[in-house]
C-alpha cells in the first residue's frame, strides 16, 4: 500500500446522516481534515465498539475542524436501521457512508476482494486531499479513537510548522523536532 501522500481518487455515494439520506463525494473533503474510517458490516461485534468510541470523540474532532465519515459495503438503508437500533451506534452524528458497489473501498485499498466487505481502514486526509495518515488492522482488532486524535492533532501541527516534525507519542504542547544534521546519532 502506497498511498501516503496521494491524493484521494473521486467518488460519490449516499450516507446516513442526522436523520437523512445525504449525498457524499470526494469534493465535500476539499478544504477541510478528513477522517474516513472504514469497517467491514453493520450489526456486527467490533464495529459497533468503533464507531461508537468515534462517536464519543467527534466533537473534539470537529474542533479541530476535522469532518468524520465511516464507510461499509452495506448500503446507507442499512445504516439507518442499524442507527435506529442500537444505543452506542444511535449517538452517531457524522455521516454513514453506504458502498455498496464498493468503489470507495476499492479507492482506498481496503476491499477484501471475493468477500465484499473492507477492512478496518483508517485515513486522514488533509485539505488538499492528500492522505497524511493511515492505518489497517485485522478483523479482531479493534481501533483507539483516542490515539486517532493525537495523529490528527500531530498531522495538522506538521502542516502548520513546516521544518519541524513530531516525534513518537507527541501530545499537544510538546516538544517537536527540527530535523537537521546536528540531530544525526544524538536522539
Amino acid at each position: 500500500m502506497a498511498l501516503i501522500n496521494t491524493k484521494i481518487k473521486p467518488f460519490s455515494a449516499t450516507a446516513f446522516k442526522d436523520g437523512e439520506f445525504v449525498d457524499v463525494s470526494d469534493a465535500d473533503l476539499a478544504g477541510q481534515w478528513s477522517v474516513v474510517f472504514f469497517y467491514p458490516a453493520d450489526f456486527t461485534f467490533v464495529c459497533p465498539t468503533e464507531l461508537g468510541d468515534l462517536a464519543d470523540h467527534y466533537e473534539e474532532l470537529k474542533s479541530l475542524g476535522v469532518e468524520v465519515y465511516s464507510v461499509s459495503t452495506d448500503t446507507h438503508f442499512t445504516h439507518k436501521a442499524w442507527h435506529g437500533s442500537s444505543d452506542t451506534i444511535g449517538k452517531i452524528r457524522y455521516a454513514m457512508i453506504g458502498d455498496p458497489t464498493t468503489e470507495i473501498s476499492q479507492n482506498f485499498e481496503v476491499l477484501r476482494e471475493g468477500e465484499g466487505l473492507a477492512d478496518r481502514g483508517t485515513f486522514v486526509i488533509d485539505p488538499d486531499g492528500v492522505i497524511q495518515v493511515m492505518e489497517i488492522t485485522a478483523e479482531g482488532v479493534g481501533r483507539n479513537a483516542a490515539e486517532l486524535v493525537r495523529k490528527v492533532k500531530a498531522a495538522i501541527y506538521v502542516r502548520e510548522h513546516p521544518g519541524e516534525v513530531c516525534p513518537a507519542k507527541w501530545e499537544e504542547g510538546e516538544e517537536t523536532l527540527a530535523p537537521s544534521l546536528d540531530l544525526v546519532g544524538k536522539i
